[in-house]
């Protein structure tokens, strides 16, 4: 159940304004019976000013008058027309900052072991820029006397699923990759 704008505050108001019982208020505001008993007897949420619900379009008058003269009735909120927030997607993906170094190095891994990516691929699967990508192909990097590839799931940068899922979307075998090395490990 929705529960509305600023629960206390409202409890206080409809205890203040109407004569709701206890339980209604409680089931209303998503609140237990004690405590809106509790919000009545001064003891619980002193200062808070009452949040008219009639005002900013939670409930109606009429609603109110209906539940005062039937105790078992409850309080509907007015469904609004605001739309519901959207839950946040992937979004950009956050990289340490102890980690941001090694980005040059992932790309030119996977530059290097998976030609068939695309330069949005890379981009997603590590949160880096397509410019960026571009400079560690060009070696045009500020840092590529320095840059070795090293692979992205050892890092930390990306999960084995991830690149198996950008490998397989782009047309490859994330199988004909080589094994990654540990760090300080030289190829044969």
């Amino acid at each position: 159940m929705t529960l509305p704008l600023m629960p206390k505050a409202t409890a206080v108001w409809l205890i203040e304004k109407t004569s709701l019982s206890f339980e209604q208020v409680a089931d209303f505001v998503g609140m237990h019976p004690l405590e809106v008993q509790a919000i009545a007897d001064g003891e619980v949420a002193q200062g808070i000013v009452g949040y008219d619900p009639v005002q900013n379009s939670q409930l109606t008058r009429e609603e109110i008058l209906r539940c005062e003269a039937d105790p078992n009735a409850r309080l509907k909120l007015i469904p609004s027309a605001m739309p519901l927030a959207k839950g946040r997607g992937k979004g950009a993906r956050y990289t340490p900052v102890s980690k941001r170094n090694d980005r040059p190095d992932a790309i030119a891994f996977l530059l290097r072991n998976f030609p068939q990516l695309t330069e949005g691929q890379i981009g997603k699967l590590l949160g880096t820029t397509k410019d960026t990508i571009a400079k560690v192909r060009d070696r045009t990097h500020w840092n590529s006397a320095n840059i070795k590839p090293r692979d992205p799931v050892i890092l930390g940068l990306c999960s084995q699923g991830d690149l198996n899922g950008a490998v397989i979307a782009a047309g490859g075998n994330p199988a004909t990759a080589p094994l990654p090395l540990e760090e300080g490990e030289d190829a044969v």
